[in-house]
């Protein structure tokens, strides 16, 4: 169906988007018998890889509880044989791991091919070059995971859901109001708590894993698994892995039954995480008017005040504390289910949330990029409809239409303020003396989760390591991050198991802006070798050498021009825009609103080699370029470029604006 439509000729009526029929293989857990694994393979193209020798494997795991329980997940094999995997998980909370997948480090991007037709292209720097990837959306109920497939409407004008379907409200136009297959809308059918999500998510494991025993770290003793996690996976990073140690370690005294799979972790890393407001709060003031790029975002007597609020008796740090307290005494297992508790904490995250991290929006700037206005277009939102075309959702098997953020979960979080209940800094500290490599990543140009505050997390976990990490840690100086014989990609502080990486001319989504510098992080991050440079070094002894601050400085790039997303317009367009979708006005090719069709020009034509095209059918077409390998640097570029701009590849709006302080991210 063609994606350019005359606003001037909408129909009156609402629209339907419900999702094909398509056949799924469904077998029984080998492990557990009330668990069933439900997947297929998408047809080549769906994701375009670099090989297409390279498996992919799209479905669910269903699990038994108090309600229906069907997480999905999107495998991609490796680009050469390897006994690594990764899990990437996206935050929120309630944002998908497909933002990971089609907008930062996928094996693929969404491109427009025609009016009404979309492709996808092999990404030069996915993760795939390095590691099997497991993308999961998670907890029940976000992306393509599910509770009880409910027939829905959605206003795109607003982003939000209503069941049962709803008639177009009057003077709307109908291409804005939709009705389709959702999850149930029932809030307590998910995860209230980082806990209960990081529990759920094991036993999802456990079903894949078993069900494709060739990817399970029982396969091989060389097997490496590595979680990495975004924004808000500052928590469900430490969280998750914490669950899976305590896990193993129940199977081995046989609490639990040897027959379930031990996840043997590598690795964890966080990409510009949101660790814990303890440590990290301070750090918002701070950013906008102490940042590496010479902006003032607030007046400083405003920051100053907004400082003094989370020091404040009965300000942030003081209500963050009682609720630490009130958790440990009366929910120590992280259950969510004591309303005084929650209540509590509610009110922590809430205060903390408005009274130091809100003042920064006076500035009109996106909190993922100090450097852009708002609306923020970077990068795009093209794969929201991609995922959500008809031929997609058969390609996957998917029984519900997609949403990249998910309210239920937004508001199930929020009611039992999980982000301030727990402090991870014991359990990133536990993991490192347990030999986890730990990486901490973060673009400079983010606010949310900024890099000085992730800065403070890494001297914090360092200092509950051991009496090592507390010295020779901090005393690590920042070597550059040699990412080729030209680029330096940002600056490293590692001691043994412990890095932490400032990404430069990155904001929330660093992969996003500066691919090949993040994939080189994390490549060398699974590896074990030096972030710097990506040479062999031996853990015990290593550290970096250099300055004991990162001090580079640099100027912000002009801001881009709002673009318009249909199926992301509370985030993407400006009021202009907006009345002009209401009243009728302008025109909309392939799900972006232009003023007239002439402001919309013909993308690259769909026989370019190396771009995979789907509208009515998928077909694929092949490229000679090898992309395989690591780099490994033996100098450092005599030129020392910085500053690399941004590449534009696709990023959704997520979900901060609501909570104001994590992610898509």
């Amino acid at each position: 169906m063609m994606h350019f439509l005359p606003l001037l000729f909408f129909l009156s009526r609402t629209l339907a988007q419900y999702p094909p029929t398509s056949n799924l293989t469904t077998i029984t857990s080998p492990l557990d018998g009330n668990i069933t694994i439900s997947y297929k393979s998408p047809p080549a193209g769906t994701c375009r890889t670099v090989f297409e020798t390279q498996k992919q494997y799209t479905g669910w795991v269903h699990m038994p509880g108090n309600y229906s329980t069907n997480t999905f997940f999107w495998f991609i094999e490796a680009r050469e044989p390897t006994t690594q995997l990764t899990i990437w998980l996206n935050g929120g909370p309630g944002s998908s791991s497909m933002i990971g997948l089609f907008t930062e480090n996928g094996p693929c991007e969404v491109v427009e091919l025609a009016q009404g037709k979309f492709g996808t292209t092999a990404r030069d720097w996915g993760w795939d070059r390095a590691s099997n990837v497991l993308y999961i959306d998670q907890p029940n109920q976000v992306g393509f995971s599910y509770d009880t497939p409910t027939n829905c409407s959605l206003d795109l004008l607003t982003s939000s859901l209503y069941t049962p379907e709803q008639q177009l409200p009057n003077s709307q136009p109908s291409t804005t109001f939709l009705n389709g297959t959702f999850s149930s809308l029932d809030k307590y059918n998910t995860a209230n708590t980082t806990e209960i999500a990081g529990r759920a998510i094991w036993h999802m494991l456990q079903g894949f894993l078993a069900a494709f025993p060739q990817y399970s770290p029982n396969n091989t003793s060389k097997m490496g698994v590595h979680l990495f996690a975004e924004s808000y996976g500052g928590r469900y990073g430490p969280a998750f892995a914490t669950i899976w140690q305590e896990q193993n370690k129940r199977r081995s005294n046989g609490t639990i039954s040897s027959k379930t799979v031990e996840i043997n972790l590598d690795s964890v890393g966080i990409v510009n995480g949101c660790v814990d407001d303890l440590i990290q709060g301070p750090f918002y003031p701070g950013m906008t008017v102490n940042n590496t790029y010479g902006l003032t975002a607030l007046n400083p007597t405003r920051a100053n005040l907004a400082l003094a609020s989370f020091y404040a008796v009965g300000g942030c740090q003081d209500l963050i504390t009682q609720c630490r307290a009130a958790v440990q005494a009366q929910d120590p297992e992280n259950d969510g289910d004591v309303v005084a508790v929650n209540n509590l904490c509610a009110n922590a995250y809430s205060t903390c949330n408005e009274n130091v991290i809100m003042p920064y929006y006076d500035a009109g700037r996106s909190v993922y990029d100090i450097g852009h206005y708002l609306p923020d277009p970077f990068p795009s939102s093209t794969y929201l409809e991609y995922l959500n075309t008809a031929t997609v959702l058969a390609a996957i098997g998917s029984p519900v239409n997609f949403t990249q953020t998910n309210f239920q979960v937004v508001d199930a979080f929020t009611s039992t303020g999980d982000y301030e209940r727990q402090g991870l800094i014991p359990d990133i500290a536990t993991l490192l003396r347990s030999g986890i490599r730990v990486g901490l990543m973060y673009g400079d140009r983010d606010y949310i989760c900024n890099w000085l505050g992730g800065e403070a997390i890494s001297l914090a976990v360092a200092a509950q390591t051991s009496p090592a990490y507390a010295s020779l840690f901090p005393a690590a100086g920042y070597a550059p991050i040699i990412v080729n014989t030209t680029y330096i990609g940002g600056v490293v502080r590692q001691y043994g198991n412990l890095s932490f990486s400032r990404i430069y001319d990155a904001g929330h989504a660093a992969p996003a802006y500066q691919p090949e510098t993040a994939f080189q992080i994390f490549a060398r991050i699974i590896m074990g070798t030096s972030v710097s440079t990506g040479q062999e070094i031996d853990l015990q002894t290593f550290n970096t050498s250099g300055p004991l601050n990162a001090t580079y400085t640099n100027t912000l790039p002009k801001s881009p021009a709002a673009t318009c997303w249909v199926r992301n317009i509370p985030g993407t367009c400006t009021n202009e825009q907006k009345d002009m979708i209401v009243n009728n006005e302008g025109v909309i090719v392939n799900g972006i609103l232009y003023d007239k069709l002439e402001d919309w020009s013909s993308p690259a034509p769909t026989s370019t080699p190396g771009v995979s095209s789907v509208s009515g059918s998928v077909s694929v077409t092949t490229t000679t370029v090898v992309q395989t390998g690591f780099f490994t640097a033996t100098s450092t570029p005599t030129s020392k470029n910085f500053g690399i701009p941004p590449l534009h590849v696709s990023l959704p709006r997520l979900i901060l604006p609501i909570l104001a302080v994590m992610l898509g991210t």
